[in-house]
């Protein structure tokens, strides 16, 4: 894909750096952020071109700020903290956008946001746009390779992460043993972790799905360090991911944590990987 210049939507995490790393290899000359208070690495700042900041809400004043930069194609990098979807301070074309809205969750949420830039000439490219080679294929990724019983465990919380998803639930699950010990929910993927963990008490699955039918402009699912020492702080020593749906961030630091924490990072599909 050839793009003299785009904006990033950018959220919280190491995403948005990863993704002006990976523009910048593919010969993108200008980059601008959208950061978000209380989100966005101030860092990112340092990396892009221009950055503008935003409250979470003020649609209006990102469209402005993306025609002052002549920007015709933006990307949405990070994830933004689900308290903060339901705290907006919306201005006033971002109310009459939520007035059309007959759910508010995620998905509809940034497909509405997708929709005004549309209405502006901001195509919303694919959140993977460039980061093809940080999704791992079918298979073991990192850390030890667990017993066939464990396994056994991804592939069944694959399944039902597919199914709570599919329901626009969570795309998270923890299981251990053939047993469901947590659904992620409106509390997101670490406080899920949390709760299959405990009550797990060690030797636990956690698995993360994309949705089927997944946009790929948003919510694409991602892995990072910090899920990998949630999990192991949590008794979580196996963690299965979607193939070629997931994006692993910072990868060298998720491989060492994952060699040292004793954490297996598997790769699934619709089939057992082997």
């Amino acid at each position: 894909m050839s793009l003299s210049s785009i904006a990033l939507i950018a959220g919280n995490g190491v995403y948005p750096e990863t993704f002006v790393s990976a523009a910048r290899k593919a010969g993108v000359k200008k980059l601008v952020a959208a950061g978000f208070i209380d989100e966005t690495r101030p860092d990112l700042e340092r990396q892009v071109d221009a950055m503008a900041w935003f409250r979470v809400g003020q649609l209006s004043k990102m469209i402005k700020f993306f025609h002052k930069e002549g920007i015709k194609h933006a990307v949405m990098v990070g994830q933004i903290a689900p308290k903060n979807l339901f705290d907006l301070r919306p201005d006033l074309r971002t109310l009459m956008m939520l007035a059309k809205l007959k759910k508010r969750n995620a998905e509809s949420l940034f497909g509405a946001i997708g929709d005004e830039l549309k209405k502006e000439e901001i195509e919303l490219l694919p959140a993977t746009t460039f980061l093809e080679d940080f999704m791992p294929g079918p298979g073991l990724v990192a850390g030890p390779d667990p017993k066939q019983r464990r396994w056994e465990d991804a592939q069944y919380g694959f399944e039902i992460a597919k199914a709570s998803s599919k329901l626009d639930i969570g795309q998270t699950v923890v299981v251990k043993k053939g047993t469901v010990l947590a659904v992620e929910a409106f509390e997101g993927t670490n406080e899920c972790i949390k709760r299959g963990g405990a009550l797990g008490k060690g030797g636990c699955t956690m698995v993360k799905v994309s949705k089927p039918n997944q946009d790929m402009r948003f919510d694409v699912p991602v892995i990072g360090p910090d899920t990998i020492s949630n999990a192991a702080a949590a008794g979580v020593d196996v963690i299965a991911v979607e193939a070629d749906k997931t994006l692993i961030l910072d990868q060298p630091e998720v491989f060492r944590r994952c060699a040292e924490l004793k954490v297996s990072l598997l790769g699934m599909g619709e089939k057992k990987g082997e």
